[in-house]
């Protein structure tokens, strides 16, 4: 199979799809690997390791993807790329449809299949594929919140950790998953008080035995929320529903709840956002206020650390990807159940229900395509 790899062109987005030594592995097993020259510099993977890799090093984004039978991205496609995608071609990466029906629109007239990192799932619940930039973004929410903490960049003025006779931060983690649990973890190393919410009281029981001290785990609901956001100077919103839309667990009219210029890091914004007043924002743009409140939107927080975050999808990715390569789509999801829930759409059909049910589309049965 001819693998494609372009260069990511979302606003800073640094990553690449695949390593050398991923390169290696796909030509030992018999594939081309097509890579777009510069795709790998800002994850520190220079154009000639592809080569000495095996790699073909295409300039020309539109040959690149033409001549791809499977394209292994980052990020989903964005409007500039919606013209590449044909009939039949295997685009592999994030897509998170839930968040966009432009995109959802655009993968079902190109006929394309579209295997969706986010929604690839082990018989335990686990999403492989997502737990890596999981684990990036919730640690990273919470030295972004710490930052925009600070007066200068627009908060409220706190120092996550207080000083001796001032009490540190309160930090509210909403979502008890892996991007929950990192961000927690985080926010508690640098000594604030910090609270976990969920649901699921079988997950809080379990965080209550593991996590630091000043972890406190409290049960989600509505007035839970409520009663907590007077009290905290940064929220995590770490909230997922796996391949659909976040749940909005913090309505404007909650804002008046909250302190001036409380901070709000919204890391379920790639499925639409926890927080009903946010929106997607970018590394080079990335807050706003919203009645005094201050928002982080960032869709590609991984981005901003691409020499880890590379390593740590790819390592993931590979294997995936090459059981794809060497089977085909229809085998390797007959044969593989993790992979085949991460069909999302197919030859212009929703499979996966949340994505036909966030825009009123319809699905149907994934033996539809599978056959």
């Amino acid at each position: 199979m001819i693998i494609g790899v372009p260069k990511e062109i979302k606003p800073d987005e640094s990553r690449v799809a695949i390593q050398p030594s991923g390169v290696l592995e796909m030509k030992q097993n018999g594939h081309e690997v097509l890579v777009q020259k510069g795709a790998g510099i800002g994850s520190g993977f220079e154009d000639q390791l592809y080569k000495e890799a095996g790699a073909t090093i295409i300039e020309d984004t539109k040959d690149l993807w033409n001549r791809a039978e499977m394209i292994m991205k980052v990020k989903e496609p964005i409007a500039e790329e919606y013209s590449h995608m044909r009939e039949g071609q295997i685009v592999f990466t994030f897509f998170h449809f839930a968040s966009s029906e432009r995109l959802t629109k655009a993968v079902i007239n190109s006929k394309c299949i579209a295997i969706a990192y986010e929604t690839v799932e082990q018989d335990n619940g686990a999403l492989p594929l997502l737990i890596p930039m999981s684990e990036v973004a919730g640690r990273m929410a919470a030295q972004k919140g710490a930052a925009f903490l600070q007066k200068t960049n627009g908060g409220r003025g706190v120092l996550m950790g207080g000083v001796a006779g001032v009490a540190p931060a309160k930090v509210l983690v909403l979502g008890a998953g892996n991007v929950g649990v990192s961000a927690a973890k985080v926010a508690a190393g640098m000594g604030a008080n910090t609270i976990v919410m969920d649901n699921d009281v079988s997950r809080l029981r379990y965080l209550n035995d593991v996590l630091p001290k000043n972890i406190a785990t409290r049960f989600s609901n509505e007035a839970n929320i409520k009663d907590l956001l007077p009290t905290v100077d940064l929220v995590i919103g770490a909230a997922l529903i796996t391949g659909a839309k976040a749940p909005i667990l913090i309505t404007k009219d909650m804002l008046k709840e909250l302190r001036p210029r409380t901070v709000l890091v919204d890391v379920a914004i790639d499925q639409g956002g926890c927080f009903e007043t946010s929106k997607i924002t970018t590394h080079e743009d990335p807050v706003f206020l919203v009645d005094d409140v201050l928002h982080y939107g960032v869709t590609n927080m991984p981005g901003a650390v691409p020499y880890t975050a590379t390593r740590g999808l790819t390592n993931s990715t590979l294997n995936y990807a090459l059981e794809i390569a060497n089977k085909g789509w229809k085998q390797a999801l007959k044969e593989n159940k993790e992979l085949q829930k991460g069909l999302n759409i197919a030859n212009g059909t929703i499979v996966y229900p949340p994505v036909g049910e966030a825009f009123n589309m319809g699905w149907k049965p994934i033996d539809t395509v599978l056959g």
